[in-house]
């Protein structure tokens, strides 16, 4: 019959995880009078299971996974040390790099025969998440999490354990193991269940006394004193596993396939394993990482809201710096630092890490640079010159990708979990910014970052960039003046926001202007502007603000424009009716791929209202609305143009009419992968321009022709 694993973790130390898993494993072999195997995997507790149990076994867990040999129990004592109560010990390295540098992939076959020759297996699992834990959890039956009426380690354990649900780990597959428990505490099991969620499973009470005399002696509790309160907890916990048929009942649960545990890994460890030891093994990045922990620990960085003021940046970048190195210079940095340059770009690396996005800083420092694309920790994309190109920086773990998330959006008010696991968010400059975690996300932590540039883009910039020319920024200009209303239609990453910001430009300074987005990205010139912005559900899925419900706010607070950073849905009707309600020269960009599509997904948006309008209704009201559709697209070579420039006619039968009034023709692409062509005027003169000389526009008729 084949036995089971038991994995106990803590989310921070000393909640007395290791105590317990120690003493435990003696817990299932005195009640239940059989063998049990007990397995160190925590790499930063240092070897502290030799201390507790007093064993030391003759190799390591290292050694076991550089062995390629049969495992059988002949062979498994060559690894192991017995105690005559039954426990078989394996224990780590004492020598963290040493711990560091097993290979966790190797210990699967070890693990499924441990489980045959074994009834229980208890294995110290440590309290972050690692490529050990992982393998651990890949093999377990039960996973006992242990906490402490302590109201940090309560609020540890409810993220911890979120990010277990969040690897897929079955829910019920996790227990919690309420320990060091004192009567008449404010914190009881009670309270614990109610934050954490999850009802806990057993209470063990608190023992400094006999705890104690168990670690001086090196000796299980259990041995010394088996009515001790703390012996008494664990053999209580022992029955009621076997009592209430535990193990029978978690064996026929569906796990994660061990592929899908891998990639779902949010927080730290994860990744996948040929990149695992490139990551986390590395003496500089060990080193950096024990000094960001100290810096957290010391300057209570870890909850600080930065200032925005740029003085108090500065200050506070500088005093950090200090402390920095003063925490350097208590370390050992020989072989690891080479020279002071080296030593400054360290310095520099937990910097950015502990005040701004770590590795991403550089990239949004480079103006050339457009747009980043974490996928994951180890590929960063940016996008220069209209080309995606890979980065040489990495992240250390999915957890700092997580970091860096939860840093981006806590400012503003928005939030990322196991709940809701996407957002859109904001840089202080404008930028924006999209963000999804596992078990979305099935390689890791994804952020996008569309980089606003550090200066205003004007019109004339777009014709210096071959994105129009001056007649077409000539028309646009004396449309948005006289009030015609605008959609800007164009795929992902074609140019909509840069352009609706260069039209917002065109508006008259006098003119009050109230835009709606989901982050607010439209940075415009004039000083009478409105900004308003959605809001996601709470946690209890309340208090959402959609961009519809904005857009029918707006209509009570007197706009001259409504602008509208991407109709996606039912708001689609509102802005159409704002538009033919007095609201003129109002505009929204749309997702499609030509000025015939943009009409198209304008119909089916409005649909979404529910609004019960004929299809022909909604036809109609379309072509009263809007007068232009500029179409933008991101060509073969990465240069953004408007691609045509088109007027909406009218309705006839059933068909809304355009005609383009300027086109980009298409010519090929030259030796150097730049695409060719030129910008056209179709000789059409819009039907409104009569319309607007009559209001005192000079529209000269040449720029509606081509130039020789």
């Amino acid at each position: 019959m084949a036995g089971h694993i038991v994995t106990v973790l803590g989310a921070k130390g000393g909640v007395g995880k290791s105590v317990l898993a120690g003493n435990l494993a003696f817990a299932f072999s005195l009640e239940n009078r059989q063998k049990t195997l007990l397995l160190d995997f925590d790499v930063h507790s240092y070897g502290d299971q030799s201390v507790i149990t007093g064993m030391k076994s003759p190799k390591t867990l290292k050694d076991l996974s550089e062995f390629n040999g049969a495992i059988e129990p002949r062979t498994l004592n060559t690894f192991a040390t017995s105690h005559k109560s039954g426990v078989s010990y394996i224990s780590l390295p004492k020598d963290p790099m040493e711990s560091s540098q097993i290979e966790a992939e190797n210990l699967s076959k070890f693990l499924k025969a441990a489980k045959q020759l074994y009834p229980v297996t208890v294995i110290d699992g440590g309290s972050e998440i690692n490529e050990l834990l992982i393998k651990a959890l890949e093999y377990s039956t039960l996973v006992l999490f242990v906490v402490t009426p302590d109201l940090l380690a309560i609020n540890q354990s409810r993220k911890f354990y979120s990010d277990l649900l969040t690897m897929l780990i079955p829910k019920d597959m996790i227990q919690f193991v309420f320990n060091k428990v004192q009567k008449n505490h404010p914190v009881s099991p009670d309270f614990a269940s109610k934050q954490i969620g999850r009802t806990v499973f057993s209470s063990i009470l608190r023992d400094d006394s006999n705890c104690a005399l168990g670690l001086s002696r090196s000796s299980s509790v259990l041995l010394l004193n088996k009515s001790a309160p703390f012996s008494d907890g664990l053999l209580k916990l022992v029955r009621r596993i076997k009592s209430k048929n535990v193990f029978k009942t978690l064996e026929r649960l569906n796990r994660p396939k061990p592929k899908t545990l891998q990639k779902a890994v949010v927080l730290n460890g994860g990744g996948t394993t040929k990149n695992f030891h490139h990551r986390e093994n590395n003496k500089w990045t060990l080193l950096k990482q024990r000094v960001l922990r100290a810096l957290v620990e010391e300057m209570d960085l870890q909850n600080k809201k930065i200032d925005d003021d740029p003085k108090s940046q500065v200050i506070l970048r500088e005093k950090t710096k200090k402390k920095v190195v003063e925490i350097l210079g208590k370390e050992e940095t020989r072989g690891i630092v080479n020279g002071r340059d080296e030593m400054n770009q360290l310095v520099k690396e937990i910097l950015d890490e502990a005040l701004g996005l770590g590795p991403l800083e550089d990239l949004l420092a480079d103006n050339s640079i457009s747009e980043i694309m974490v996928v994951g920790p180890d590929k960063i994309y940016y996008e220069q010159n209209g080309k995606n190109k890979l980065s040489d920086v990495t992240f250390t773990s999915d957890k700092q990708v997580l970091r860096v998330i939860e840093k981006i959006v806590y400012p503003i008010g928005r939030r990322i979990d196991e709940k809701t696991p996407y957002v859109d968010a904001r840089l202080p400059d404008g930028s924006r910014v999209h963000a999804i975690i596992p078990p979305c996300a099935i390689d890791g932590c994804t952020i996008t970052i569309r980089k606003f540039p550090e200066n205003r883009l004007s019109y004339k910039d777009l014709i210096k960039f071959g994105t129009m020319t001056q007649e077409m920024a000539d028309f646009i200009r004396v449309a948005v003046e006289g009030k015609k209303n605008v959609v800007v239609s164009g795929g992902t990453g074609s140019g909509k926001t840069t352009l609706v910001n260069v039209l917002g430009g065109f508006i008259p300074s006098n003119e009050r202007i109230i835009t709606c987005e989901d982050s607010a990205e439209l940075d415009l010139p004039q000083e009478h502007v409105v900004r308003l912005e959605t809001r996601p559900p709470n946690l209890e899925g309340d208090g959402e603000i959609s961009i519809r419900t904005l857009v029918k706010q707006t209509l009570r607070m007197k706009p001259d424009r409504i602008i509208v950073g991407e109709c996606r849905g039912g708001e689609a009707l509102d802005m159409l009716q704002a538009m033919n309600t007095g609201h003129d020269g109002s505009m929204t960009t749309v997702h499609s791929n030509s000025p015939r599509d943009a009409i198209n997904r304008l119909e089916t948006l409005v649909q979404y209202a529910e609004a019960g309008i004929s299809p022909k209704a909604i036809k109609e009201i379309i072509a009263s609305a809007i007068h232009l559709i500029i179409q933008q697209a991101r060509l073969e070579d990465g240069s953004r143009k408007i691609i045509s420039i088109t007027e909406v006619g009218g309705l006839q039968g059933d068909i809304v009419t355009l005609q383009d009034i300027f086109v980009f023709k298409h010519e090929g692409i030259d030796n150097k992968g730049k695409v060719k062509g030129k910008f056209q005027a179709t000789g059409f003169i819009p039907k409104f321009v009569e319309d607007l000389e009559k209001k005192g526009y000079k529209i000269p008729r040449g720029i509606f022709k081509n130039k020789d």
